[in-house]
């Protein structure tokens, strides 16, 4: 009998084969893990619980702890995916990692993604999703997406992230370009972002430009304090070697030996964005990151990046790597309500085809 794929999410329901004859509910399956180093148990588990219940949820087990026994009850294929999880978490937690909540979603949305442990061929698939080694912490991916994208800053010079909010498409390549700098393969880190903002202007702001767009630059600059040490950050900012660059002032320069992010993409125009990929130098990589649904431009403006990802789609040396909702790696809320917008896109989409084609 051929096993049933994993749930996605705990409220999906497994699926059948067609022609399967259905004699009643699937044979329960019990799991009995123990882990002799109590710390890292303790830390496997999580505060209350919190971790095992996160496991039950999105795989459709029962999970029950005693001590450093951790029993798993569920189908055969969904308590097989519940113990790889375990065991990988419990490897990072002896080793000294601390395991948050994000991890414990992330290893699981990487079991989901190899599909059936049961077909598992090493030779094809990964054990873990990539990740990205700071002195501070590493910084794991945690989607199939996440991993896609990881890859693909370190294998091309150009990447550009496409997607909804919630991603980690900015903060993944603030933790790239953290490595990079750390390596002292790079000398300097250089973060833009177009002048467009919803519903307000920045020339009512006070101050220079810098202190006009350093409010807009907060994300990027949590991201930094959060992956490297304070004092470096404070020191780079100071001397320059990382340097805040309003896209607008960016004509004519020749950027070399860098990492050049630049978020909120969708908000360039078109001249925009040919101007600012025409600024890459030699030894150096640049991220483009943005959100194609939310677009501040003037209407009937094309943005740069939907015009970018579609121009180069085919050029060498160039990634893309697209993001959807199932990505979301923030609240759980949060993907659902990305979901719900993508939906009312498509209808709307799709009625607009209707209407026009009446």
């Amino acid at each position: 009998m051929e096993p049933e794929p994993l749930p996605k999410s705990a409220s999906d329901s497994p699926s059948l084969a067609p022609g399967r004859k259905i004699d009643g509910p699937p044979p329960e399956t019990h799991l009995e893990l123990t882990f002799d180093d109590n710390r890292a148990a303790s830390a496997l588990v999580g505060q209350y619980g919190q971790h095992l219940a996160l496991l039950e949820r999105r795989l459709n087990v029962t999970a029950d702890s005693r001590g450093n026994h951790v029993t798993i009850t569920g189908s055969r294929e969904s308590c097989e995916a519940a113990r790889h999880v375990l065991e990988g978490l419990y490897a990072r937690a002896e080793r000294g990692d601390d395991l948050t909540q994000g991890d414990v979603d992330g290893a699981i949305r990487a079991v989901i993604a190899q599909g059936s442990l049961f077909d598992f061929d090493p030779k094809t698939q990964r054990s873990s999703f990539d990740e990205i080694n700071l002195r501070k912490r590493p910084v794991r991916a945690r989607t199939a997406a996440q991993d896609a994208y990881i890859r693909a800053l370190k294998r091309h010079s150009l990447t550009f992230g496409i997607g909804p909010a919630g991603t980690g498409k900015t903060w993944l390549a603030v933790a790239y370009a953290a490595q990079l700098f750390e390596r002292k393969e790079v000398d300097r880190i250089i973060l833009s972002r177009p002048a467009v903002e919803a519903g307000e202007r920045l020339g009512f702001l006070p101050g220079d430009m810098r202190e006009k767009v350093d409010p807009y630059l907060r994300p990027i600059y949590d991201a930094l304090y959060d992956l490297m040490d304070a004092r470096v950050v404070e020191r780079a900012l100071q001397t320059g070697e990382i340097e805040i660059a309003p896209l607008a002032f960016m004509r004519g320069r020749t950027l070399t030996n860098a990492v050049i992010i630049l978020d909120e993409a969708q908000n360039t125009t078109t001249m925009q964005m040919k101007m600012f990929l025409t600024r890459l130098g030699e030894n150096s990589r640049m991220i483009v990151t943005g959100d194609p649904s939310q677009v501040d431009l003037p209407n009937g403006q094309p943005s740069g990046l939907a015009e970018a990802a579609r121009l180069l789609a085919n050029v060498e040396g160039i990634a893309q790597v697209k993001f959807s909702a199932e990505d979301v790696i923030r609240h759980e809320l949060v993907q659902r309500i990305v979901a719900a917008y993508e939906r009312a896109s498509v209808t709307d989409a799709n009625s607009g085809k209707a209407a026009s084609g009446s």
